[in-house]
Parts: C-alpha cells; structure tokens; sequence
C-alpha cells in the first residue's frame, strides 16, 4: 500500500494522498473539486512551506522528536523532563507540543492559563524558564478543559503554522517535539514538514510489556519508511520505586525495551522506573531531575539525557 502524504482539506476520506500514482485517478477521486489538480501533477509538488520551515528552524542545532507507537507510555512526561533538564544545562531549548488533541505540556511546565503572542517575528512561546520557551495548542484554547474535534487536514495546517511560525530566538540549542501516539496524519505532516530541515531523530518511548511492544515495533518501522532515524529505544515505567526506602520492584516486567532495541539494531538509551514523586513534579510543572537528582528515577533520566547528548552533540556546543 502507497504511503499517504497529503491529503486537501476538502478531499473525500478515501483520498489516496497527492504524492500517490493513484492521485486523481482512483475511484475515490470522482467528484473531488481536487482531481483536475492532482491528476495534472501539480498537487504533488513540494509544499513551498517546507523550505519556509527549513529557513526558519536555521537557527535550531538539534532537532529532537519523542515518539511511541502507544499511548500513555510516557512520551510527554519524558518530552517535559529532557527538555528541563537541557535546559538546566544552561542550553536553549524550545519543547513544541504537536499532540493536538492531548496537550499535557502547558501543565506539565507549570504554565497553564499563558497563552502565546504574535509579534513582528512571529509567535512568541510562553517561558516557564528563561531559556525554555513553550509552544502548545493549549496555549490557544479558551478553557483548558474544552476538546479538540479536528480532522487531518486541520491538524496538519496548526503544525505546519507551529512549525513555520514560531520565533524561538536567535539561536537554539535543542527543540524536543512531543508527538501524539500512532503513525497517523501529525507523524506524517512534522516528518515531511521537517525533512529538509535537519531532524536529528527520534527517541522512541515504551513500556517492558510486549502490548506496547508490538505497537512500538510498528513505529520503528514507521521511522524506517519516512527516513527518520532512530537515536535510541527509551524503556518507561521499568520497575517501582518505593517512596520509603528507594528500593526498585519490577511489578511489571523489565528488559523489554531493551531485547526490543538489541533484535532492532537500536541504541538502547535506558530505562526509567515509577516513580511517585515524578508525577507530582509533572502535576505542579517542577524539574524532577533537580528536585530528586539521588533517586533512581532521577539517576535514569540524568543518565539517558548524558546518552542523548553522546549520540546527537557528541561536541560541546557553542557557550
């Protein structure tokens, strides 16, 4: 089967997509206000958006997407959490939120309620730390509380304008992406906006349990078929840490990350365990590893940013 890549806001759902052979001409294109249009060629041709985007993200040396094919393993916690932690690195870091219809990172950086500015330059993020702006659909929501009901096309023009339209500086160390789960419509839309920009890669989040497992499979191989590379398998919610003592219990099971990245070929960055006390960091918008730097949870995530940091800027970056 084609891989789809674009569809138009006013295509028929069984639309195969512009850059598809078939574009203009499958039995779905009967009808189609488009199918003059991508019968002749034209519909397929690069969005001139991507070059735009290319121009703008010129100032962003590294460019960091965090994804999973399954959903509640972590992606957004983790996305929080590396970025807070580069940042306390003294680096600039901007996290872009393209999960449209779960936006967790306004609460999770403790900027819930902010919203984002338009100036001359473009779209301000909000800025939970001096050198760490923030940019999510939530910033443009009236209540925080109110659903997203939004198809594809719609979905992809707001990440297209998150994309092409944020000025996150002069100059920018790191820019985390936090995706939704799946290989749907916003995977294919940041991956082709970004393609001649520079993408560094893509941290994939899992859980040990083999249920997360297969979906995760399915991501790597989504990666594979984009030419997105992978940095590494990150494995979430490996192991319990006990709030008394600090002790580590595998309540579920452990390793599966792990054999995953080593059947896979992949750099296995390294597994973070539950920990109570990162959910409450997350719930009040903290920076965990400088809260609890000593715990185990603390000790991992430390460790897979150092690891990160070893595959994506092996060299000092620029003071």
């Amino acid at each position: 089967r084609e891989m789809e890549t674009e569809r138009p806001a006013d295509a028929p759902a069984e639309c195969p997509g512009t850059a598809s052979q078939s574009a203009g001409k499958a039995s779905a294109c009967a009808g189609c206000p488009n199918q003059q249009l991508c019968a002749s060629g034209e519909a397929a041709k690069p969005d001139p958006a991507i070059a735009q985007i290319a121009e703008r993200l010129a100032c962003v040396r590294h460019k960091i997407l965090v994804l999973s094919g399954k959903g509640g393993v972590g992606k957004s916690t983790f996305s929080a959490q590396l970025a807070m932690g580069l940042a306390g690195m003294d680096r600039q870091v901007g996290l872009l939120d393209i999960d449209i219809c779960g936006p967790s990172q306004p609460r999770m950086m403790g900027v819930e309620g902010e919203q984002v500015h338009q100036s001359g330059l473009g779209w301000q993020p909000v800025y939970p730390m001096e050198n760490l702006g923030v940019v999510s659909i939530g910033f443009l929501l009236s209540n925080p509380q109110d659903a997203v009901i939004w198809r594809g096309p719609k979905k992809n023009g707001m990440i297209k304008q998150f994309l092409r339209d944020v000025y996150w500086g002069d100059e920018l160390d790191f820019l985390v992406v936090d995706c939704p789960p799946g290989t749907s419509d916003e995977h294919l839309s940041v991956t082709q906006y970004l393609s001649t920009s520079g993408v560094d890669g893509a941290v994939i989040l899992t859980t040990p349990q083999e249920m997360s497992l297969l979906d995760v499979r399915k991501e790597i191989n989504f990666c594979r078929k984009v030419g997105l590379r992978v940095i590494g398998v990150v494995e979430n919610m490996s192991g319990f840490v006990c709030p008394c003592c600090n002790e580590v219990t595998d309540i579920f099971s452990r390793g599966g990350g792990e054999a995953l990245a080593s059947e896979l070929g992949l750099q296995f960055l390294g597994r973070i365990p539950i920990e109570p006390r990162l959910a409450t960091c997350e719930d009040e918008g903290s920076n965990f590893m400088h809260a609890h730097a000593q715990t185990p949870a603390g000790q991992a995530l430390s460790s897979i940013v150092g690891a990160l940091l070893a595959t994506v800027a092996p060299h000092p970056l620029p003071a």
